[in-house]
């Protein structure tokens, strides 16, 4: 306990790190977000759902006539087609492409008619549906969301599937992962990343430590309350003061202390409190790395961040793993399947 007192009383008579923090970690919360693909700036609903139409019409499809469109509309646009496309031929726009489509290129098309709010509640439903849990797309999705990408996932999901994403939560997991993720389902983390508490960060990282590492067995209540509701600046201040405090990370005392699932959500939030656009960019590449490619976490990805901010997950990818992401989706799929994801990262030679 002396090192302990000793590193208790270091920190209490030193200007904290996290005032002293690189300016880089500070700027990645206003920097502004970074679209691969613009909204069409001469937009017409009714025009691009008659193509839509046409490019589907009689025999064979028009698979490039589909990307011309579906790939160069922001999601308000595309909510917009599909409407006109269901008002002018009395059927969804969904249900017609997958009877026309198939594969991945079928999965990436039907993903781009659905709002981001529909379409991630419907990511969440099918990590939990069926024999299995794909807990990592969980993580992701919960991890990462805000307050206000939650709540709208949650109005989609009992508006799909007639009863609440909590509901399925907690028939679909146990134990601590658990009452983390429906800690994280309430969207209730508090979102003000300015006006910082140090007296509230020193308590946090004294409560962190005296959960974990300061005792037998571990309060994992203790963890869940704080990185499940503290904003992300009050995160990454905690994690600063803890190495100060304590000489370790806390993503190490995470790790020492949980395993399996309930480490992965800690770890992803810590990540994501770090730099979301990191946590995003590694998602990708352990997508695509090793024997295979993890398809669903690919097009999840891409399609759930490509007219917001995949321009700063490509810029994050390339820092860290010195290769593009485009050169690493071109050589992990193919056909129009590969098109389509590279006209979503904003390329302009995507049909070749």
């Amino acid at each position: 306990m002396e090192k302990t007192n000793n590193f208790q009383h270091l920190a209490a008579n030193t200007t904290p790190i996290w005032q002293h923090q690189n300016h880089q970690q500070q700027q990645q919360q206003i920097e502004r977000n970074i679209p691969t693909v613009h909204p069409a700036t001469s937009f017409d609903a009714r025009a691009d759902a008659d193509a839509l139409h046409k490019a589907m019409k009689g025999l064979g499809t028009d698979e490039k006539a589909l990307m011309a469109i579906l790939c160069h509309r922001s999601n308000g646009q595309r909510v917009l087609i599909s409407q006109a496309y269901k008002s002018g031929y009395g059927k969804d726009l969904e249900s017609k492409l997958k009877s026309e489509l198939s594969g991945n290129f079928e999965r990436v098309m039907v993903s781009l008619c659905l709002s981001t709010a529909d379409f991630m509640a419907r990511e969440m439903y099918e990590a939990m549906a069926g024999l299995g849990t794909d807990d990592e797309a969980l993580v992701e999705v919960l991890c990462s969301s805000t307050n206000q990408e939650i709540r709208e996932m949650n109005a989609a999901y009992l508006r799909a599937y007639g009863h609440s994403m909590e509901k399925d939560i907690i028939g679909d997991t146990s134990g601590t992962f658990k009452m983390m993720l429906v800690s994280l389902a309430q969207g209730g983390r508090d979102e003000n990343e300015s006006g910082l508490d140090e007296h509230k960060i020193r308590s946090d990282t004294q409560r962190l430590y005296q959960a974990g590492e300061a005792r037998l067995g571990t309060d994992e209540s203790a963890f869940n309350s704080i990185l499940a509701t503290r904003s992300w600046a009050h995160l990454r201040h905690v994690m600063a003061e803890y190495q100060l405090m304590f000489g370790k990370s806390l993503e190490k005392a995470v790790m020492s202390e949980f395993s399996g699932n309930a480490e992965k959500v800690l770890l992803g939030i810590l990540q994501c409190a770090v730099n979301r656009n990191v946590y995003f960019a590694q998602r990708l590449r352990d997508s695509m790395k090793g024997l295979g490619t993890n398809n669903r976490t690919l097009i999840r990805l891409i399609v759930g961040h490509w007219d917001t901010d995949l321009g700063n997950i490509q810029q994050e990818y390339e820092k860290k793993f010195l290769r593009s992401l485009a050169a690493d989706v071109v050589d992990e799929t193919s056909g129009d399947y590969r098109r389509a994801l590279m006209a979503l990262l904003g390329s302009k030679n995507y049909l070749q």
